[in-house]
């Protein structure tokens, strides 16, 4: 894998709908005009894209036409987290297929999984996926943290090449 700057600024994009459906129209004009306004990169299918709520063909989709309408202009990364460690494996390499730079691996949600079990995960998407990782900890929306301990072993895989920290606390960003 080639190295990815991720210096700057980066958009997580909405998903927009309408009547129920994705609105394409709506969501080109939204990358166009990041685009246009200086973003340094964007971030298709996190949290914000509700990703948890559309089917695996729209997130595929979504996917495929930001990287479509960026063009080259901006990194993407795309979000491909998913609870099942085969399927965010799956929507990772199809993200690398359709040309996004990097993924977004949220902490798998729900269930709960032990810090060992969030090792393995996150290793085995990093080693398997084939695009760099940016780990993504949102222990609010999760229901888990990924201890600091954990980040610090994932730290050793050289797929693994961020962390989005998302848990509102300054002294951990400063212990990562």
């Amino acid at each position: 894998m080639t190295a990815l700057s991720l210096a700057g600024c980066y958009t997580a994009l909405v998903t927009p709908f309408r009547d129920g459906r994705i609105d394409w129209d709506s969501f080109r004009r939204l990358i166009e005009d990041q685009i246009q306004n200086g973003i340094d990169g964007l971030v298709p299918m996190g949290t914000t894209g509700e990703s948890p709520t559309v089917t695996m063909e729209e997130h595929k989709e979504v996917i495929r036409v930001a990287v479509e309408t960026v063009n080259g202009r901006c990194p993407v990364i795309a979000g491909t987290g998913a609870n099942n460690t085969e399927e965010a494996i799956e929507l990772t390499r199809y993200a690398r297929a359709v040309g996004a730079d990097a993924t977004l691996q949220v902490t798998p949600y729900y269930n709960k999984p032990s810090q060992e079990g969030l090792y393995r995960h996150f290793s085995k998407v990093a080693d398997d996926g084939q695009l760099p990782v940016v780990l993504y900890n949102v222990p609010g929306r999760t229901g888990r943290e990924i201890a600091i301990e954990t980040v610090t072993r994932l730290a050793r895989n050289t797929n693994i090449i961020a962390i989005k920290e998302a848990a509102g606390s300054v002294d951990r960003v400063a212990e990562i």
